[in-house]
């Protein structure tokens, strides 16, 4: 089969690799699309624990079981799916275990023509999702997921603000908490990616580069209970000043680098909680899968390449050019 490979750092290529084999309890998908998030981006840049080479990434796939090896249920065969990228979680829902892993590193990874992965990482594909649409799902809203519904624990009636609209974690949200009812607000860089949310029934959104921005959010529409942000850095402590008494900041990710300092006057006084989540746990997988089918919701995809222009899609996600998933067809 054809698969993307990371050769060495910085070199992506397509390349013929041997067809995967399900081993005791495994199923063999064979994929119909797959998409990128950032941790393929570090991977290929060398910034990411763990690193081997050559190693064939990819974190997020839907496909159709082919085969099942020793032990697996056969009636997985000719299933249309989408694999849970968590594995390994371990037995606390409060954090995972120290066996815990992401999907497509160490082990070979969903940009490929096929994959074999354990029968419990798998769920049936929503049946309203196209298969670029099902692709989009996995990673992007198990973490999504987590960080708005079991860590942060949106109520109905609450506030919420998602930082940096346009990556996959940040438009799921949006879906999540408008799918609930919340009233969402979102921030961005660009009006257009602020124009987009609100078409998505986002109330509103704050260019989070133009000096006062945070001073004129905390006026109009005010504090907010829940904030959803995976960008870390100095702009972290606007976010600190826009949550409300009792309010729960939930941040999944450092693109913009570490926080250099916190208030933390502010952070005890008000009663602010600070909520690191990671991915997902069994149970919040189930519970994401479950809410997108009976909403109907559909993961927004940005762009679709096929396996061979797979360097081209690389570069796309590097520029930060997306609004929503890039997607591999397989």
């Amino acid at each position: 089969m054809r698969a993307i490979r990371i050769e060495a750092v910085g070199r992506v290529a397509v390349s013929e690799v041997p067809d995967p084999r399900p081993g005791p309890g495994e199923a063999v998908v064979e994929l119909r699309a797959a998409a990128l998030n950032h941790r393929d981006v570090w991977i290929k840049l060398g910034q990411y624990a763990g690193l081997q080479y050559p190693s064939i990434p990819g974190s997020d796939g839907a496909g159709v079981v082919a085969a099942v090896g020793p032990g697996a249920d056969a009636s997985w065969v000719g299933r249309e799916v989408v694999i849970n990228p968590a594995f390994d979680w371990g037995p606390s829902e409060g954090a995972q275990g120290p066996d815990f892993t992401i999907l497509g590193l160490p082990r070979a990874g969903t940009l490929a023509g096929a994959i074999s992965v354990p029968v419990s990482q798998l769920a049936l594909k929503p049946a309203h999702l196209a298969w670029e649409e099902a692709a989009a799902l996995p990673l992007a809203g198990l973490t999504a997921w987590r960080a708005l519904m079991s860590r942060a624990r949106l109520a109905p009636g609450e506030r919420l603000l998602v930082t940096g609209i346009g990556g996959g974690v940040a438009l799921l949200a949006l879906q999540f908490a408008v799918a609930s009812g919340n009233e969402t607000w979102v921030t961005s860089s660009s009006d257009d990616k602020i124009a987009r949310a609100v078409a998505m029934g986002a109330r509103g959104g704050f260019r989070y580069d133009r000096g006062g921005w945070a001073a004129g959010a905390a006026r109009a529409p005010g504090l907010f209970d829940v904030i959803v942000d995976s960008a870390g850095g100095p702009g972290f402590a606007d976010l600190i000043d826009l949550a409300a008494p009792g309010g729960r900041i939930a941040f999944c990710g450092a693109t913009r680098g570490s926080v250099p300092e916190i208030a933390l006057r502010k952070v005890f006084w008000r009663q602010i909680s600070l909520l690191g989540t990671t991915m997902g746990s069994p149970a919040d997988w189930s519970a994401m899968t479950a809410f997108v089918a009976n909403r109907r919701l559909r993961p927004v995809v940005s762009g679709v390449f096929p396996l061979d222009r797979g360097a081209e899609a690389f570069d796309l996600m590097e520029r930060g050019g997306q609004f929503g998933k890039i997607v591999i067809r397989a």
